[in-house]
C-alpha cells in the first residue's frame, strides 16, 4: 500500500483491498473512508467487501464516493464534517488518492491559505494547482491553462486504446501520442472465462500498464473528468487540462453492480460470483468444483454488455465440469436471460441448443435479475411474458453467476459526446464522432451496434488509426469498419462454437469451413482460444500488427 500522510489524523492512499485491513489495523488506523464509487474498474473490490473486512478488523468504514475529477464543493464540505466526527487516524482512499486529497483541499478552502493547501498536498505527492485555480475561479476550471498538449490524445489504455496507439505509430512513427488512463494494470479480459473454469490462472491475464503502452507514447496516469470539445480540451482528475488536435475516446464500460438490489453486499460470498471481475473469476471455479448437487443459476442482463456470450460460456464450462465429475444429474441448471433468444445470430443457435439439451439446462427468457438475498440464497427476477405482462419470481440457488447491467462510464454519459442513451455518438463505418470532426471513438462505449468484444476492437483500431491520420492530411481515403465481432462460445472444455459476424448479424468466418466450421463445435477453435489468441493479443494486436485486420479503404 502506498499510504501518504496528508494532515493531522488523515492519510490518503490508492485503492485498498479486503486482505489489507488487518495490516491497516496494525498500523494504527481506526477508520477508512472510501471516496471511489463501486464499478469503476474490473479489479476493484466493492465497498461492501471492504466494510466487512474492516468490521472484522475492528475498523470503522464509511462511503463518500465521488466521480473522478468531479468532486463538488458540497462533497468537500461533507468530507470535512465527516472527519470531525470519525475516530482517528483516518485513511481515505480512491483509485489513486487524488479524489480523497481533493475533498480535503476543498474542505480546507477558507480555513487555510490556498498556497498552504497546495504545499501540503504537494508534500504528499499530489498536484492541487488545478483545484486551487477552480476555487479561485469560483468553481469553474479555466481550460485556457493547459498542463499538457499533444497531437493525438487517446482516452483509455485498454485493448482499444493500446491497439490504436500502436497502429498510429506503425503508420506514422514519431507521431506525438498520449494515452490517458489511471490504471496500473492492463487485463486480457477474454481470459477470465477460462479462469472461471480452471484452465487459466488469473495472473496470466494481467500485465502492468507500463509494459503495454507503446514506446514513445506519453502516459498520463490520471482519470478524465470532462470534455470541452469546442476548445479541444480534456479536463482531468484534479482539474488539470490537456489539449489535443485529434481525440480518440475508448474508455470501456462501467459495471453497474448497484442496479441489482443486494448484489454488492453478497458478491464474492454465499455462492454469488461473476467472471466479469478479475478477483472473482477464481471464486467461480472454486464454487463449480464444490457444487455436487443443487441449483445453479446463470444470468444475463439487458443488452448491451461486453462479450454477450460470456454468460453462456460460464454456464457451459460449469456444466461440462459437473458432467465429467459425474454429478450433472444432481445439478439443476437455469439460464435466466433478459433477452428473447439464446443468441442474436440464428446460425449459431442449433449447435448451442444441442448443448442446452445435453446438459439439461432450463432456459428462461425475458427474465431480468432485480435483487439478490445472499444469506437466504434467493434471487428475484422480473419476468416478462411474450404478451408484455410482467411478474416477479424468486428462485433459490446454490450457485449464482451474475452478469451485471452495463453502461457507459459516468464522464461519458454526461458529456457532449454522448447520444440520448449515454453512448458516444459515432458514424458506424468511420467511427468518427457525428458532431466533432476531430474526435473518433471505438470499443465498448460507442453506440455502434456491433458486439462489444476485444475482436471488434482489434478490427476497429486500424480503422480509427487510418482515419485520424487522414484527418491530419497524413493518409488518403477513408477506412470503414464493417461491424465485425467474434464470440468464441466455449461449449465444453476442448470445444468451441466460433461465432463471427458483422453488422446485421451477417456470418463472417475468418477461416474456410473445412478448417473451422464456426457453426459447429470445434477442437481447433478451442486451440485458437486457449493457445493462439492470448499471444496474438499481447504480441500482435497491442503491438500494432494488423494480422487479418487490415481496414477496408473507400474514396481512395
Amino acid at each position: 500500500m502506498d499510504i501518504r500522510h496528508l494532515a493531522p489524523g488523515l492519510s490518503v492512499s490508492e485503492q485498498i483491498f479486503p486482505n489489507q485491513l488487518a495490516e491497516l489495523k496494525e498500523a494504527g488506523f481506526r477508520t477508512v473512508v472510501c471516496n471511489r464509487p463501486d464499478g469503476e474498474g474490473s479489479d476493484q473490490p466493492l465497498f461492501a467487501e471492504i466494510k466487512r473486512a474492516a468490521e472484522a478488523a475492528g475498523i470503522e468504514a464509511h462511503y463518500l464516493p465521488a466521480e473522478s475529477g468531479k468532486v463538488t464543493d458540497e462533497q468537500g464540505i461533507a468530507f470535512g464534517k465527516l472527519l470531525e466526527t470519525l475516530p482517528k487516524p483516518v485513511l481515505a482512499y480512491c483509485r489513486s488518492g487524488m479524489r480523497s486529497t481533493t475533498m480535503w483541499a476543498l474542505s480546507q478552502a477558507g480555513q487555510q491559505p490556498l498556497p498552504q493547501i497546495v504545499e501540503t498536498a504537494k508534500k504528499a505527492g499530489f498536484d492541487m494547482k488545478g483545484v486551487i485555480r477552480r476555487i479561485a475561479n469560483q468553481g469553474r476550471t479555466p481550460v485556457e491553462v493547459a498542463e499538457a498538449q499533444h497531437t493525438v490524445v487517446i482516452i483509455g489504455g485498454g485493448a482499444a486504446g493500446i491497439a490504436t496507439a500502436s497502429s498510429l505509430l506503425a503508420r506514422e512513427p514519431g507521431l506525438d501520442v498520449a494515452i490517458i488512463d489511471p490504471a496500473d494494470v492492463h487485463y486480457y479480459q477474454p481470459g477470465w472465462t477460462l479462469v472461471g473454469c480452471g484452465v487459466f490462472d488469473a495472473p496470466q491475464t494481467a500485465r502492468t500498464m507500463g509494459t503495454t503502452i507503446p514506446r514513445g507514447v506519453h502516459w498520463i496516469k490520471s482519470a478524465v473528468a470532462a470534455f470541452e470539445p469546442e476548445r479541444n480540451a480534456v479536463i482531468l482528475d484534479g482539474c488539470r487540462v490537456v489539449k489535443y488536435e485529434q481525440l480518440i475516446v475508448c474508455p470501456g464500460l462501467k459495471l453497474n453492480w448497484h442496479a441489482i438490489e443486494g448484489l454488492s453486499d453478497t458478491l464474492g460470498r454465499n455462492g454469488v460470483t461473476s467472471n466479469y471481475l478479475y478477483q472473482l473469476a477464481p471464486y467461480t471455479w472454486e464454487l463449480v468444483q464444490q457444487l455436487r448437487g443443487g441449483r445453479a443459476i446463470f444470468t444475463q442482463p439487458p443488452m448491451p454488455i461486453k462479450c454477450a456470450g460470456a454468460p453462456q460460456k460460464a454456464m457451459y464450462l460449469s456444466a461440462d465440469h459437473w458432467k465429467r465429475s459425474g454429478v450433472l444429474d444432481k445439478v439443476e441448471i437455469e439460464f435466466c436471460s433478459a433477452g428473447a433468444v439464446l443468441f442474436g445470430v440464428p446460425d449459431y443457435v442449433p449447435a448451442l441448443m444441442e448443448y442446452i439439451k445435453a446438459y439439461g439446462i432450463d432456459l428462461n427468457f425475458g427474465n431480468t435479475l432485480t435483487s439478490v438475498n445472499g444469506p437466504a440464497r434467493t434471487a428475484t427476477f422480473n419476468c416478462v411474458k411474450p404478451d408484455g405482462s410482467a411478474h416477479l419470481v424468486t428462485r433459490d440457488f446454490d450457485l449464482l453467476h451474475v452478469v451485471p447491467p452495463q453502461i457507459a462510464p459516468d464522464f461519458i454519459r454526461v458529456s457532449p459526446l454522448a447520444d440520448a442513451a449515454g453512448w458516444i455518438d459515432v458514424d458506424p463505418a468511420t467511427l468518427r464522432h457525428k458532431t466533432w470532426v476531430n474526435i473518433h471513438a471505438l470499443g465498448d462505449a460507442t453506440n455502434t451496434s456491433n458486439a462489444k468484444t476485444a475482436a471488434a476492437a482489434r478490427k476497429q483500431a486500424p480503422v480509427v488509426a487510418h482515419n485520424v491520420l487522414a484527418a491530419m492530411g497524413k493518409a488518403k481515403g477513408s477506412a470503414h469498419y464493417d461491424g465485425y465481432g467474434s464470440c468464441p462460445l466455449t461449449v465444453e472444455r476442448g470445444k468451441i462454437v466460433l461465432a463471427e459476424f458483422t453488422y446485421g448479424g451477417k456470418v463472417a468466418p475468418s477461416f474456410p469451413s473445412w478448417l473451422i466450421d464456426g457453426t459447429r463445435p470445434s477442437r481447433l477453435a478451442w486451440l485458437l482460444k486457449e493457445r493462439i489468441l492470448p499471444p496474438l493479443y499481447w504480441k500482435g494486436m497491442l503491438k500494432g500488427h494488423e494480422w487479418m485486420a487490415k481496414p477496408e479503404l473507400a474514396d481512395v
